[in-house]
């Protein structure tokens, strides 16, 4: 399937044993494929498996339809605690 903006594979990030680091090093090593063609793999193999033991039946059917509604976009960062203060001190360098 060729990419588009729709389908765009995200990044995720995990932290893992380091002997498990080692296992899939080993693993794309021997076979010439990416670390990360083998973590896709496994997450798009058990994915179907976490759902079913960790969500409940209401939304897993929902899942399971396509029909749950789609989550509010993660803020890619803080808000700015200063800005207030800042926007202060300029205008009080605009007074004369």
């Amino acid at each position: 399937m060729k990419r588009s903006a729709e389908n765009k594979l995200q990044v995720v990030a995990v932290r893992v044993e380091p002997a498990i680091e080692r296992r899939l090093r080993l693993l794309a090593e021997v076979t010439g494929r990416r670390q990360s063609f083998f973590l896709q793999q496994m997450i798009e193999n058990g994915i179907t498996a976490m759902e079913e033991s960790w969500l409940p039946p209401a939304v897993l059917a929902q899942v399971r339809d396509g029909t749950l509604p789609a989550r509010e976009p993660e803020r890619k960062s803080a808000p700015d605690l200063f800005s207030d203060l800042f926007a202060d001190q300029a205008n009080e360098s605009d007074r004369p």
